[in-house]
């Protein structure tokens, strides 16, 4: 497996395997998180062999990036990391969704307020987060391509995009990097998203590569789930979610026969996709962090790839 891969077109080459900062000063959504456990995570990546590091606003309103920037202000080695961060300007939750504001004034104000947070002169991959605004997406990339000829951000992306706005994003070829939901247990993306970005030299990144913690393998059928981010998500509903426990159950059968952990399969069965150039699982601890690397030495021959193919339909 290649250890190494560039970002779409852009000639930036990193580790695959980098670090989804979720959790990260982000005690809304995970209050089990403190931030000393966030700045244990952020020293623990900055010593090991991991380049990328991926935020964004909305994580923490602004705290992700805030300890993630005094973490990188104490420790050093700037120059050797990929900072990624996503905006979500003037976001409001409403009855259909969340909503933002990605026109042009608003993403420049979003690149200058990240800039200021994580305390460096340039982002090295932005992305919009959310497509929901008012302004069509392709001038938001056009923005976003006038921030990268500044020299403030050095690759465009964005994410949670169906296919008519990912096509209307790339509506002149600038986006280099794409962040979309993909997993064993949820391949929509390979129908029509990653075939475009295949087409066009876009990098994809999965989200949720673990299935929001069903492929971590330690769920039960009689487990409850009380955070919106499950009880909304059509793979938490009964019946799918006792179908998946079955799945999983088939995949960890596997895994132990290769001698490795579930989520260590799971992600390398991504790293052998067409199209996924990379990686973010997240963590709450640093062995665990330890252990996503160590997916990197994971030996998928044709025929585990056959099964797990079998497996996760």
């Amino acid at each position: 497996m290649n250890t190494k891969a560039e970002i779409g077109k852009t000639g930036i080459e990193i580790n695959r395997i980098g670090f989804g900062a979720g959790v990260v000063g982000n005690t809304m959504m995970y209050p089990h998180v403190t931030e000393e456990m966030g700045r244990t995570l952020i020293d623990a990546v900055l010593q090991q062999d991991i380049q990328l590091i991926d935020t964004a606003f909305l994580y923490g309103m602004g705290r992700s990036e805030e300890l993630i920037g005094e973490a990188i202000r104490t420790f050093g080695k700037r120059e050797q990391l990929v900072l990624s961060t996503k905006a979500s300007a003037n976001i409001q939750m409403t009855a259909t969704g969340i909503r933002v504001d990605n026109c042009p004034a608003a993403l420049r104000q979003s690149v200058e307020d990240s800039l200021r947070r994580l305390q460096t002169d340039h982002l090295d991959l932005f992305f919009v987060h959310f497509p929901n605004s008012d302004t069509p997406l392709h001038e938001s990339a056009g923005e976003l391509d006038r921030l990268r000829q500044e020299g403030k951000i050095r690759a465009i992306g964005a994410s949670n995009l169906n296919m008519a706005e990912l096509q209307d994003f790339n509506a002149d070829g600038y986006m280099d990097v794409f962040q979309t939901e993909y997993s064993l247990l949820n391949r929509q993306a390979e129908q029509q998203l990653i075939p475009y970005c295949l087409e066009h030299t876009i990098s994809v990144i999965p989200i949720y590569p673990l299935a929001s913690g069903l492929l971590a393998g330690h769920y039960t059928r009689e487990q409850t789930f009380h955070d919106v981010s499950r009880m909304n998500n059509p793979m938490f509903q009964r019946e799918a979610y006792l179908a998946n426990l079955e799945r999983v159950d088939a995949l960890k059968s596997l895994a132990s026969d290769k001698q490795v952990s579930l989520p260590q399969l799971a992600l390398a069965w991504l790293l052998n996709r067409p199209g996924v150039d990379l990686i973010i699982p997240g963590a709450t601890r640093p062995d665990q962090l330890a252990s996503n690397m160590r997916t990197l030495d994971v030996v998928l021959s044709s025929s585990d790839m056959d099964q797990l193919d079998m497996l996760s339909r």
